[in-house]
C-alpha cells in the first residue's frame, strides 16, 4: 500500500474480537456489571438493535421492552423500561428507569404483567389524589373571589 505522501504504509493487523462489559444502571442501584458479554440486542423506537464485539461506538434511545445479552453461559433476558445505550469501544453502558429479569421467558413475562398492574394502579391513586387537590384548590378559589 501506498501512504498519501508515497511512502509505504504496513497494513493494519485486524482488531482482536474483545468481549464486551455490560454496565445495567438504574437510578437508584447498579442493575447488572457483566464482563465477557458476547451480543446484546435491545428494542429501540426505530425497531431492534443488535450489538456484537466488533460494532462500531453508538448511542441507541431504548423503547420499553425485551434486553437479551448473551455471555458463554447462554442467554440472559430482561424487561426493561425506557432509556439509553451507549457503546463506547468494548464498554456498553445501558441506564434505564426499570428492570428485571431472569432466564425463563415465561417467568419474565408473568412479572412483566404483575409490575405493570402495580404500576397501573399506582398510577390510579395518583390520579385520584390529583383529582381532589384540584377540586379542593378550586374551591378555595371559589371561596376566596
Amino acid at each position: 500500500m501506498i501512504g498519501a505522501i508515497g511512502e509505504a504504509v504496513k497494513p493494519q493487523p485486524k482488531a482482536q474480537k474483545q468481549p464486551m462489559h455490560l454496565k445495567i444502571l438504574l437510578p437508584t442501584e447498579v442493575f447488572a456489571d457483566q464482563p465477557d458479554v458476547r451480543s446484546i440486542a435491545a428494542e429501540t423506537n426505530l425497531g431492534s438493535l443488535g450489538l456484537l464485539e466488533h460494532r462500531l461506538d453508538c448511542v441507541a434511545a431504548l423503547a420499553p421492552g425485551l434486553l437479551t445479552y448473551t455471555t458463554e453461559a447462554g442467554p440472559v433476558y430482561l424487561a426493561v423500561d425506557e432509556g439509553v445505550l451507549v457503546k463506547t469501544g468494548s464498554d456498553v453502558l445501558i441506564s434505564v428507569r426499570h428492570a428485571f429479569g431472569g432466564t425463563d421467558l415465561s417467568q419474565l413475562h408473568d412479572e412483566v404483567k404483575r409490575r405493570f398492574l402495580k404500576l397501573d394502579q399506582e398510577e390510579r391513586t395518583v390520579r385520584d389524589m390529583v383529582a381532589k387537590w384540584r377540586a379542593a384548590l378550586s374551591a378555595l378559589r371559589g371561596t376566596a373571589t
